[in-house]
């Protein structure tokens, strides 16, 4: 006789369902209701409709800021993937180096964002900060806060030092989970490491690397702290993010209901591109 499943463990689960909705969907609708409104005070809102919407999309300081978003999680996603798939294949796996080297990779993970921005504003500095004096005493005219390639650059370098250890975690936590038959039998083989890499370790890893491209690209294009701490968005508006953006229009400008607006499509851009990057991988991970 077939057992009918239970199913009333499912109610132990249900607050839990049911708190979480409540924390995100009240947030939600509130500033969906600020985006249809022109806010002038405590209880002075008039209905605007979708005018926010249309002066937003056709604004060109956060068209500008768009397109800055875009290439510098790219170049994230570009630089932080290869390098963090590469310090994974050189980490020891096992012993006591293994474990000094997993513990050494978590310290930039462990410190806060704003520590981050101010321990580089600091070590970039040309006067007291060793990375910015050691670049001019080579003959570089380095100063990220007059110079925006500069400013880009050191913006860039930070993130890749804060996060590329998260990438590099996640590799060798994959890495470790293949059999050891396979490289047995590769050895057998005579296979070379790059035909180790190319047909064992790389597509055993394409699930590992999805969580890390969606993780890194979501985080990078809603970066704040580091770069308004760093650089303050400048020199000029060269590192202002949409964040930073979105921040000055609500709480500098009080503009509640653009910000509303902007931080809708914001939200909408952000799950899009995760959408289609996810979709993207696991069909190329279909076709083979």
């Amino acid at each position: 006789m077939d057992k009918i499943p239970n199913n009333r463990a499912w109610w132990l689960v249900l607050p839990v369902f049911i708190l979480v909705a409540f924390s995100a969907l009240v947030p939600l609708m509130t500033v969906v209701n600020y985006s249809v409104q022109d806010i002038f005070g405590p209880g002075q809102a008039y209905f605007v409709g979708t005018e926010w919407f249309r002066e937003v999309l056709t604004n060109e300081r956060l068209q500008e800021s768009l397109i800055r978003q875009f290439v510098f999680s790219g170049a994230v996603l570009l630089i932080q993937i290869p390098l963090g798939i590469a310090v994974a294949l050189m980490m020891p796996k096992t012993g006591i180096k293994a474990s000094l080297c997993l513990i050494l990779l978590a310290i930039p993970l462990l410190i806060p964002w704003n520590v981050v921005g101010t321990i580089w504003q600091i070590f970039g500095r040309g006067d007291i900060g060793l990375f910015g004096w050691g670049l001019n005493e080579l003959g570089f005219d380095y100063n990220y806060t007059g110079d925006t390639g500069d400013a880009w650059f050191t913006v860039l370098l930070m993130d890749v030092w804060h996060w590329t250890p998260l990438v590099a975690l996640l590799c060798y936590s994959g890495l470790r989970a293949i059999p050891e038959a396979f490289y047995q039998a590769a050895e057998i083989d005579r296979a070379s490491k790059w035909a180790v890499f190319r047909y064992i370790q790389l597509p055993r890893l394409k699930n590992v690397l999805i969580i890390a491209v969606l993780l890194r690209f979501m985080d990078s294009f809603m970066i704040y702290t580091e770069p308004f701490v760093l650089t303050g968005g400048g020199p000029g508006s060269s590192t202002t993010f949409l964040s930073q953006t979105l921040t000055t229009m609500a709480i500098g400008q009080f503009d509640l209901g653009r910000a509303a607006a902007f931080s809708l499509i914001y939200f909408l851009i952000v799950l899009l591109v995760s959408w289609l990057f996810f979709t993207a991988i696991t069909h190329a991970d279909k076709k083979q």
